[in-house]
């Protein structure tokens, strides 16, 4: 298994479960009045609960658009990208970056999208129009 952990911190437990369970679909694993732990698209994902949630920077600049470092998201099939947008949409979820497309007509072409969850964390969700170039100059 090659698959990452990330752990985090969250304003509390119930909007955090809120958010990546019926959000993001993600299953709920083990947790704690501290912490929580999420399936995270085949990952480990672990919010802990803090009053210590410091402030975002926005110096990342990718394509010409300004996004909030640090973040963290995951790589999707268009169909999953598609999916989480009408979700996201359908809650009234607001985009930090509106869906795109990322380096349209070039080696890394990609739909990405940027939100919050609702301890105020960024997450990027991308869809590469060919997989195989996730990693293309």
């Amino acid at each position: 298994m090659n698959a990452f952990h990330y752990a985090f911190k969250v304003k509390d437990i119930a909007s955090t479960r809120k958010f990546y369970v019926e959000m993001l679909a993600c299953t709920e694993g083990r947790s704690t009045e501290h912490w929580i732990d999420f399936d995270f698209f085949g990952h480990q994902l672990t919010g802990h609960v803090s009053d210590n949630i410091p402030p975002l920077d926005y110096c990342g600049k990718v394509d010409g658009i300004k996004v909030p470092i640090p973040h963290f998201g995951c790589l999707l099939t268009v169909a999953q990208f598609e999916t989480l947008q009408q979700t996201f949409e359908k809650h009234d979820i607001e985009f930090v970056v509106k869906p795109q497309i990322r380096y349209a007509g070039k080696p890394g072409e990609q739909r990405t999208m940027f939100v919050f969850d609702f301890s105020g964390n960024p997450l990027e969700f991308k869809a590469f129009s060919d997989e195989r170039e996730v990693f293309s100059k």
